[in-house]
């Protein structure tokens, strides 16, 4: 009963505070999407309408996208994900498996490659000095992708200005990580 009163006041919460509204979309967003090797679906092309519209608005996005396994779904979130990079805000894929985070990460650096994206992945195979580098970089900004399992919800994640983030398998996660993963986005978008 407590946490269901804190995941309503924090959905209050997020209502009344302003989020960041991203920019329309750039030459290089037009440029990364048109470098998709496959034809989207009618579906996609309007998920991924209605996740940039949202995400130009100030109010914080919390959008659920559904979807068959092999439909496009990650590439729907790269996309936004993209957006998101391309004002100077950073990104985080929280995943609930080491083998997904690694999946989400090759795909991340097949699909980013030649664009100025820094990319890391943070999942319990990640050694001492790996981490405390990605937690470095994540605090300084340099890091605008990071790609995880639940490590992402230690409180020694710190990030220096997150704009989205992205919630893969959402049904994985229990509420006590989904009321955590709320209160680090409280004015961030959201897509689940």
């Amino acid at each position: 009963k407590d946490l269901a009163k804190g995941l309503i006041a924090l959905y209050a919460e997020r209502q009344r505070r302003p989020g960041f509204a991203f920019s329309p979309d750039s030459p290089w967003q037009k440029e990364f999407e048109e470098a998709f090797d496959y034809e989207e679906t009618d579906d996609q092309l309007r998920a991924i309408a209605e996740i940039k519209a949202d995400m130009e608005r100030s109010t914080p996005m919390d959008r659920l996208l559904c979807g068959d396994v092999g439909y496009g779904k990650t590439e729907v979130a790269l996309r936004a994900a993209m957006k998101c990079i391309l004002d100077g805000k950073q990104c985080a894929i929280l995943v609930p498996t080491t083998v997904l985070a690694r999946q989400h990460y090759q795909t991340a650096m097949r699909r980013f490659f030649g664009y100025p994206v820094e990319i890391a992945l943070l999942s319990r195979y990640s050694t001492p000095g790996q981490k405390k580098d990605i937690l470095k970089k994540t605090l300084a900004g340099s890091v605008d992708l990071l790609i995880g399992t639940h490590s992402l919800l230690q409180k020694s994640v710190v990030f220096k200005d997150l704009g989205l983030l992205i919630v893969d398998e959402e049904q994985r996660f229990g509420v006590t990580h989904k009321e955590k993963l709320k209160e680090m986005s409280k004015g961030v978008d959201v897509l689940t």
